[in-house]
């Protein structure tokens, strides 16, 4: 696309396979050609779907908006893989490198993401709250604002807890269960896990119900899907949860007393359970007209999710980029008034024998 903002592809093929591996938030797709005598090199390119990003199947004469990378086919009529990416939050890169700040992966890396949590719990990041130690890709790869609200909340965790607290606890569970009965089973082992998970598992478990499901609960071209998603969810913007801003100022949902490591000033805000009662309307009062215009944008507030929602990703995915400086806005002070220069007396004598001359009636004519 012109307007696209990442890398030109310099690949070039008559005829070529795309596959794809993911790993947490990032996608790699690898272009090679079919032809094995042909000269041309693989390509790897490796996306970030940012908060409105998807890949879209199409044909080639009706272009999506926002298409800011296609892959043509040869067929007749030609058709259009597209890199679809409204707000520009996405980006691809070429080479086969995940980022290296980015953790094994919560779904496909369940072992190594364990170990690599548990080993390094003497890290200063786990200082913080839970909630906040959930957004850590470094740790939590693939874990994501509306994630780490259900995984909390379905543990009972108050999010503001300290994580290194939550998580020792884990080591000590563990370290126990081998000590008490080594002669369980796998499969054994693997029902009472089931039955009582801990937050590790739940950020495995958790991502894969959405995953298992994606079909019908994340396509943003259905609406009744969408509605879906939302039923799945048991916190996230749920009526009668609170929430508060973390430190990095993205809101957490929990139900209960948030932790010992709650910000200060602040005071948890239910979300309302039941909306305002809507005025009975005027059966005498004249129908509106539907204009094409209204019409269109009720289609569009149809698919598109809630704005408190958008706002919420918006935040995470700007958070998940590298930081930089940012100015303090200082509130502009009121200059202060300068002092009235001092009337002589005399002056000020002049100005009170006027006034009370005026005050009298005028002379007849």
């Amino acid at each position: 696309s012109a307007v696209g903002r990442g890398p030109e592809v310099p690949f070039r093929s008559e005829a070529y396979r795309i596959s794809a591996v993911a790993r947490g938030k990032e996608l790699r797709l690898t272009l090679s050609a079919l032809d094995p005598a042909a000269a041309t090199p693989p390509q790897d390119l490796v996306f970030r779907f940012g908060m409105s990003g998807s890949f879209r199947l199409c044909p080639a004469a009706e272009l999506p908006r926002h298409a800011h990378l296609r892959f043509l086919t040869r067929e007749s009529p030609p058709r259009a893989l597209c890199f679809v990416d409204p707000r520009r939050f996405g980006s691809w890169r070429l080479g086969d490198a995940w980022q290296p700040e980015r953790g094994p992966c919560v779904v496909s890396e369940y072992q190594a993401f364990r170990g690599n949590v548990l080993k390094n719990l003497d890290d200063r990041a786990f200082d913080k709250p839970i909630c906040e130690v959930l957004l850590n890709q470094k740790y939590f790869n693939g874990i994501g604002n509306y994630l780490r609200a259900e995984i909390l909340y379905r543990l009972k965790i108050p999010p503001f807890e300290k994580a290194r607290t939550v998580l020792e606890a884990l080591k000590d569970q563990e370290q126990e269960r081998k000590k008490k009965d080594p002669s369980l089973t796998l499969s054994k082992k693997v029902k009472l896990r089931q039955e009582n998970p801990d937050l590790l598992e739940l950020c495995h478990t958790v991502p894969m119900e959405v995953i298992m499901a994606e079909k019908q609960l994340l396509d943003p071209e259905h609406s009744d899907n969408y509605a879906a998603f939302k039923n799945w969810l048991q916190c996230y913007l749920v009526p009668g949860m609170s929430s508060l801003r973390d430190r990095s100022g993205r809101t957490i949902w929990f139900q209960g007393e948030p932790g010992p490591m709650a910000p200060k000033g602040q005071r948890p805000r239910k979300t309302p359970r039941k909306k305002s009662p809507q005025l009975k309307a005027d059966p005498e009062a004249p129908t509106p007209k539907v204009t094409p215009r209204a019409l269109k944008r009720h289609r569009r507030a149809a698919v598109k999710p809630p704005k408190a929602e958008e706002e919420e990703e918006e935040k995470e995915e700007e958070a998940d980029r590298p930081r930089k400086g940012r100015a303090r806005r200082r509130k502009a002070t009121a200059a202060p008034a300068l002092p009235e220069p001092e009337v002589p007396l005399s002056v000020r004598r002049s100005r009170r024998t006027s006034a009370r001359r005026g005050k009298g009636a005028a002379p007849a004519m």
